[in-house]
């Protein structure tokens, strides 16, 4: 089993892209997991299988869950995604219950399977929307987890859980990413993209990756719907 095998969590977005080369560039063969969960489009999944071929990830899977039997949330049930949206310090409806334990949980199980030690995941404490399993406790816990609920991690394996872009602002990250030759225009970020995939502009994720590319001098692939 090799030290240097690792579980990236690829959704298809900008930082799960950057994270994915980050991985890479560190040495780590490189097994890219994406989950169908009921979310709104199927176009970031499309993307995933393209970034994951792009960045030379050892394998891509998708595994599939329908996390729309729960709701609560704009990307899993019938409620509408907020636009233009003033941040005023509350967690957005866009936030799906869970899905990041959920999502690590599923990482952690395909790593246990594959001998790997590893586990990548794009969450971000700055420029993001308030989600609370995006901040470092949380990834903290989850690793103090891993260790205690599998078989491998009471054997004596040490899982770590990589979060390198936790403290990174959405233009350090693509600035980075540009750096490692992530090409953009295959991400995509946007919650509510139009029938032809094209990213709306208006929400929380949009606004955060216009923002980012603005800041970073970098020019933005992305499409928008007019």
């Amino acid at each position: 089993m090799s030290a240097k095998r690792a579980v990236v969590l690829l959704s298809g977005g900008l930082d799960s892209a950057t994270c994915l080369a980050l991985a890479r560039a560190e040495g780590f063969e490189a097994h890219a997991l994406t989950v169908r969960y009921g979310q709104r489009h199927a176009v970031e999944l499309e993307r995933a299988a393209e970034v994951a071929q792009a960045l030379g990830a050892a394998s891509h899977r998708t595994v599939s869950l329908d996390l729309r039997a729960i709701g609560g949330s704009a990307l899993t049930a019938d409620v509408s995604v907020p636009k233009d949206r003033a941040d005023d310090g509350t967690i957005p409806v866009t936030y799906v219950p869970a899905r990041n334990t959920i999502f690590l949980g599923l990482a952690l199980g395909l790593a246990e399977t594959l001998g790997a030690q590893d586990l990548f995941i794009g969450a971000n404490d700055v420029d993001y929307s308030g989600y609370p399993d995006c901040r470092p406790a949380f990834i903290a816990a989850f690793e103090g987890l891993a260790n205690l609920a599998t078989a491998a991690g009471v054997g004596g394996a040490r899982y770590r859980v990589h979060a390198p872009l936790l403290r990174l602002t959405k233009a350090e990250i693509i600035q980075k990413g540009v750096e490692l030759g992530v090409d953009y225009g295959l991400t995509h970020s946007c919650y509510d993209p139009d029938a032809q995939g094209r990213a709306c502009g208006h929400c929380d994720s949009c606004a955060h990756r216009k923002k980012g590319f603005a800041e970073a001098g970098v020019p933005d692939p992305t499409v928008y719907a007019p």
